[in-house]
């Protein structure tokens, strides 16, 4: 407890004419990467009012067009039971039959069958008031339900449902008890609730004021209802500023810094009211050097992203991507050739990438079904402590996910909700030397390459060595003060000669010992 005590976390925020982009830190290290390009449709959360282009019988299925250069898709049972108690209601307001929004005194119909046809429920041109739960992926649309829910800070109001269910994640039966019974208190007739993980020890005042916001949300969204053009969009999530502050916040934050005057105040509006007493933590961030530069993020984004992403102890993760799946190789580039140190060795670099990984899926915002080959480990109790620390390391992770225990090849599989495109960012540049290779790593990247290198050549006890690189590389690391090389000096108290050769590609480079030879 103590540790979590002391940790900082910290969100960054960088506006610029088109976007927002969003840093999450945890003692200085990215952990989530989120952007918000103005152009971005179809958020999960978003509600339509579509129409029905055709049922497929055969996937028990239909395909709904919203808009989008794909057409959605909406199972039977992502229809929801009370699919036909909306429909009507849909159908009365765009009649104007219905002007009272509220679910006061409004007549069920019979749930749907949990075994039906889609036929049975839906036709061709039909109306239908659709969410999306998954938004478009690579060829695919987006994924949609017709069972609604309107999410807030603390509660997700339900349309058509008299429900009132809590997040798992409370274990206190006394605590579950207190807040079942002030929801059900103060939610209206005709509305379910589902009580989120952070209403734990919240008032009724708090949960009252959230759930007011979320069935005007409700008002609003029918009264659009009424003269909207089909398809068009009815209700937005919540701008992206305020979704991820919904999402991530909690007690633990101990700075927001926002580069934006006009943001600035959204924000401090937005924590004032979920977090009165954190509303001082929100910081304009004024200065010339810009806000990802003068916290490293560049660097962490550009070392993260790519291919290869490297670890401590000259350890390193290759991560590849398929249509299907996504493959996570661990690799250990000093491994001792003992049996017993090598066993050893093998858990110590097996534990450091799964901490690593479990980070890289959240930065990277990775689903579906990730495959990882650890280093074999030979003892049983090793496997286990390894699969237990991924699990631990994931248990902060807000997408649903399913650990599997290691297979006989080593191989642990895991299983991560994806509700969207998942996060690329390009860490390759043009190659500015004649080779062969179009595109390269950055420079960056390569450096932290070459420091890790060093720090493994010094560990070992080796005290003569140069370095040879490319001009242009070798140029980089004596510019400025203190340049990298300097920093090297004041680490190891070892002045490292670096000789630039014109004969290496861009991002070549070798040690070489006294004798010349490659260490």
């Amino acid at each position: 407890m103590q540790k979590n005590d002391k940790m900082n976390k910290e969100l960054l925020i960088r506006s610029s004419s088109n976007n927002v982009d969003f840093a999450l830190l945890k003692d200085g290290k990215l952990i989530e990467f989120h952007k918000d390009n103005d152009n971005t449709k179809f958020l999960v959360g978003d509600i339509y009012l579509a129409k029905i282009r055709k049922t497929m019988p055969a996937l028990n299925a239909a395909f709904v067009n919203v808009g989008y250069k794909k057409d959605a898709f909406l199972h039977y049972h992502d229809l929801g039971p009370k699919v036909s108690t909306l429909q009507k209601f849909i159908k009365g307001i765009s009649s104007g039959k219905i002007r009272n929004f509220s679910l006061n005194n409004y007549k069920f119909e019979e749930e749907i069958d949990k075994n039906g046809a889609i036929a049975d429920v839906l036709s061709p041109n039909q109306s239908v008031l659709i969410q999306i739960v998954k938004e478009p992926i690579s060829t695919k649309g987006p994924r949609v339900t017709s069972e609604l829910s309107i999410a807030g800070r603390f509660l997700v109001l339900v349309p058509f449902s008299k429900r009132i269910s809590i997040s798992q994640k409370i274990e206190d039966q006394r605590e579950k008890d207190r807040l079942k019974r002030l929801v059900k208190s103060i939610t209206p007739k005709g509305f379910g609730v589902i009580i989120r993980t952070v209403a734990k020890g919240k008032k009724v005042a708090e949960l009252d004021r959230d759930l007011q916001n979320l069935y005007n949300r409700w008002i609003a969204m029918c009264k659009k209802i009424r003269n909207a053009n089909i398809p068009s969009k009815v209700m937005d999530e919540m701008n992206i500023s305020s979704k991820i502050l919904r999402d991530l916040f909690d007690e633990s934050f101990t700075s927001i810094l926002v580069n934006d005057e006009a943001l600035h105040i959204q924000i401090k509006d937005y924590v004032q009211k979920i977090a009165p007493k954190k509303e001082s933590i929100v910081k304009l961030y004024n200065s010339k050097i810009p806000i990802f530069e003068k916290f490293g993020i560049e660097r962490q984004i550009k070392t993260s992203f790519g291919k290869n992403v490297s670890m401590t102890k000259g350890s390193y993760l290759v991560i590849e991507h398929t249509e299907a799946l996504h493959v996570i190789d661990v690799n250990s580039g000093n491994r001792s050739s003992s049996a017993k140190n090598q066993e050893e060795s093998a858990l110590e670099v097996n534990l450091i990438a799964a901490t690593e990984i479990a980070r890289q899926l959240r930065l990277r915002d990775m689903g579906g079904i990730i495959v990882v080959d650890f280093i074999d480990q030979n003892k049983a109790d090793n496997r286990k402590k390894l699969f237990n620390h991924l699990k631990t390391e994931m248990k902060e992770d807000r997408a649903k996910h399913k650990i599997l225990p290691p297979s006989k090849f080593g191989l642990i599989q895991i299983t991560r909700q994806r509700v969207r495109p998942e996060m690329n960012i390009k860490t390759r540049e043009e190659n500015p030397s004649n080779g062969l290779d179009n595109e390269v790593e950055a420079p960056i990247v390569l450096i932290d390459k070459i420091s890790e290198d060093i720090d493994r050549l010094v560990n070992k006890g080796e005290s003569h060595f140069n370095l040879n690189t490319h001009p242009f590389i070798a140029a980089y690391l004596e510019k400025g003060y203190p340049s990298v090389r300097l920093k090297w000096y004041f680490k190891h108290k070892k002045w490292i000669k670096i000789i630039p050769r014109d004969a290496y590609k861009y991002l070549e480079y070798r040690f070489l010992n006294e004798n010349g030879k490659t260490i």
